[in-house]
């Protein structure tokens, strides 16, 4: 993380928010001149050091908000959503599909985040089994056994561990979390406080 003009954008491919976060943090970074570095992590990983739990776990009047929220915040936005039906899942093998294809070309590992998010949020596909994963990359011209064995290798499993090691030491709690200039900004709900801070260079 070198680059102090970039801003760094945790996710897990199962949050809703993460979801909503990733199709509009792009183009906002964009029009002041900023990438966006995409760190897919895994929140169970995450929770289980920050002692958290999902916002929906254990039902009750806080799971039914969650649930009337998302669908809320993704039409108050204007994107696409549609509840899957099994939540959440596993993302691990969606992760390091990831970063093997961000090793070779940064664009398409891009184009297959959102790919798998909009699977899984918008298609309601079971984005945790590696069938699916397989199936969402070869649709984007990866070739499918070469990416079978990546997600088996140790080197792929160890960048995920690793990245999730990053996230804690950042103070990543959950998804997604934006840092930006060494702020931390947490939620789809901060894009309009994000937009102010590029703007004016902090507040």
């Amino acid at each position: 993380m070198n680059d102090p003009a970039a801003i760094d954008f945790w996710f897990d491919f199962s949050s809703p928010y993460g979801y909503l976060m990733s199709e509009r943090i792009d183009e906002l970074a964009a029009r002041h001149g900023r990438k966006v570095r995409w760190h897919p992590v895994l929140l169970g990983v995450i929770f289980q050091a920050t002692d958290s739990r999902p916002p929906v776990a254990g039902g009750g009047s806080k799971a039914a908000y969650m649930l009337n929220d998302f669908r809320r915040s993704a039409r108050f936005m204007g994107i696409p959503y549609n509840p899957p039906s099994r939540f959440p899942l596993p993302t691990q093998n969606a992760a390091r599909a990831y970063y093997w294809l961000h090793g070779q070309d940064c664009a398409l590992a891009r184009r297959f985040a959102h790919a798998v998010y909009r699977a899984f949020f918008v298609a309601d596909r079971d984005i945790s089994a590696p069938d699916s994963v397989l199936e969402i990359a070869a649709g984007l011209g990866v070739d499918r056994e070469a990416l079978a064995a990546a997600l088996q290798s140790p080197e792929i499993k160890a960048r995920l561990k690793d990245e999730c090691d990053r996230a804690l030491a950042a103070g990543v709690f959950g998804s997604p979390h934006v840092l930006i200039d060494g702020e931390a900004f947490f939620g789809a709900d901060r894009l309009p406080q994000i937009e102010r801070w590029l703007e004016s260079g902090g507040f």
